[in-house]
């Protein structure tokens, strides 16, 4: 508890200084792999604010595993909002008591600005041939992926092959569960998150598939050149969601609950849509999505209300302690 206390205070101690020179601060507590959307759109929402209201805004990132980031906040880090990639993640702050009950109406799309899928990248011209989820789970490959139980992108990457091996012929919870444990022997680690995956993948040269997010992927592209990779779409594929929310306790404490509240709402306006689409995220905003087609190949993806009953009942059953995740890592 000492060492929380000690991380929340240096981290607070630094927006002292820069909160002074603005008329109000925000922490966007984030998962591990929107720095860039954010870093984009910030400077966007500052610009619009001001020419609104006349006030400056000082806007702060916290970035890690959804799920660490959302027990961050419950431990006391004073985010102002959170964006994340797990509906459960949000969930948990709203049993807590921080997050409102109804925080999934309180914006459109489910509080989802935006969606992504699961993809495969592999290693330039796909030397192992591995085009979907059954290639993964074979002899001599080896998958880097975030922890499942930390991380949202990990998560979507376990359920989507889940989904998968079960609609295979024959296939039910028993197979599935088989199958994950051949897939799962071939991670050879799991990152702490997305962006740590992509570094053990791309700079540190470990494992052949990295299973990420679309939009990591073209991320990727920029840093390191598209012909290092190959981006694969598997048969089937979650249609990943970024909830958004507002931590209540935070901005009634802290006064600010009207400039985070057009904070999150400006992640719906054309700049916001326009800002995720070029940051790889599928916008909601039909005209842009089609604007961008070229960016968002066809792919077949499912819910996790589809197929899991929700993200809250996927959390219950896979991710909990005792759950099948870790009935299947520890079996491997």
């Amino acid at each position: 508890m000492n060492a929380v206390r000690k991380t929340l205070s240096a981290l607070l101690f630094g927006l002292v200084a820069s909160a002074a020179l603005a008329d109000a601060t925000l922490l966007n507590v984030s998962y591990d792999v929107a720095r860039d959307v954010y870093r984009d759109f910030n400077p966007l929402f500052q610009k619009h604010w001001q020419a609104k209201t006349g006030e400056t805004l000082e806007l702060r990132q916290s970035h890690a595993g959804s799920s660490k980031q959302a027990r961050a906040v419950a431990d006391g880090l004073e985010a102002d909002v959170v964006t994340m990639n797990q509906g459960n993640d949000i969930e948990f702050l709203a049993d807590k008591g921080l997050v409102a009950k109804d925080w999934a109406k309180k914006f459109p799309n489910n509080a989802s600005p935006y969606t992504s899928a699961m993809v495969f990248v592999v290693r330039k011209g796909n030397p192992k041939n591995l085009k979907d989820w059954a290639d993964l789970a074979g002899p001599g490959v080896q998958i880097i992926m975030p922890n499942p139980k930390s991380s949202g992108n990990g998560r979507n990457a376990y359920l989507s092959a889940w989904a998968w091996a079960l609609g295979q012929p024959g296939g039910d919870d028993k197979t599935a569960q088989e199958f994950l444990g051949k897939l799962l022997k071939n991670a050879p680690l799991l990152a702490a998150g997305g962006r740590d995956a992509t570094t053990t993948f791309m700079q540190r040269r470990i494992g052949d598939v990295l299973i990420t997010f679309e939009s990591e992927a073209e991320m990727i592209a920029k840093e390191f050149g598209k012909g290092e990779f190959t981006v694969v779409y598997p048969s089937l594929t979650m249609q990943t969601e970024f909830p958004v929310a507002i931590v209540d306790k935070v901005v009634d404490k802290k006064g600010t609950r009207k400039q985070a509240t057009a904070y999150l709402e400006y992640l719906w306006s054309k700049e916001g849509q326009e800002n995720a689409a070029r940051n790889y995220l599928r916008p909601r905003d039909p005209e842009l999505l089609k604007k961008y087609a070229a960016s968002f190949p066809a792919v077949k993806t499912f819910t996790v209300d589809e197929v899991f009953g929700g993200a809250n009942q996927a959390f219950a059953t896979h991710f909990k302690d005792g759950g099948t995740f870790d009935r299947v890592y520890v079996a491997k």
